[in-house]
């Protein structure tokens, strides 16, 4: 079975087969996206899967109105969990997140209704026949990531904004020649 070729471990590969680029309008999974792809900038995304389980503990399973509510002690408590991401601003961005994200609820009905506005409401369909030709950012994803800042969420540059629009199925950008892209089409 060809697949995407960044998918080469068996943790890279089950998130592949069974989550990337699967359309996602559930507003509390929207969130664990957001704050996942946030932690990630600057690492590889195999270190965010092999974090996730205790990312979801950390996060309180990615409740944003939980995580709107962490203070400074529940923040030094994240920076000394050594199952996520400890950096500061990566965690303070997470709450600050949390309480934009609450806003962006109450404004819209939901995050999803906001966020799937920016494609129309369906996902995009790439036709990339290589994973050369995938982007690392869009006009798109330069709009929302703006956006987002206009709103005051944090680590939601483009780049960031690109990927969180891959992982949710915004756009299927899996390459021609992998399984999911037809299945996701």
């Amino acid at each position: 079975m060809k697949r995407c070729a960044w998918a080469k471990n068996p943790l890279a590969v089950a998130y592949h087969d069974r989550e990337w680029g699967v359309p996602v309008r559930d507003d509390r999974r929207l969130f664990e996206f957001l704050i996942l792809e946030g932690a990630q900038a600057g690492l590889a995304w195999d270190t965010i899967l092999k974090k996730r389980a205790a990312y979801r503990k950390a996060y309180l399973g990615f409740d944003p109105a939980k995580v709107a509510r962490f203070d400074a002690k529940k923040k030094r408590a994240l920076l000394a969990d050594a199952g996520i991401v400890r950096n500061r601003l990566k965690i303070g961005a997470s709450v600050t997140n949390a309480r934009a994200f609450l806003v962006v609820q109450e404004e819209y009905g939901s995050f999803g209704r906001y966020v799937w506005g920016f494609v129309g409401g369906k996902p995009l369909v790439a036709r990339r026949r290589s994973r050369r030709e995938v982007p690392a950012r869009t006009e798109l994803s330069d709009a929302l990531s703006k956006d987002l800042k206009k709103r005051g969420f944090r680590f939601v540059g483009s780049t960031i904004v690109y990927a969180f629009m891959q992982a949710t199925g915004m756009v299927n950008d899996h390459t021609l020649d992998c399984f999911r892209w037809k299945e996701l089409r």
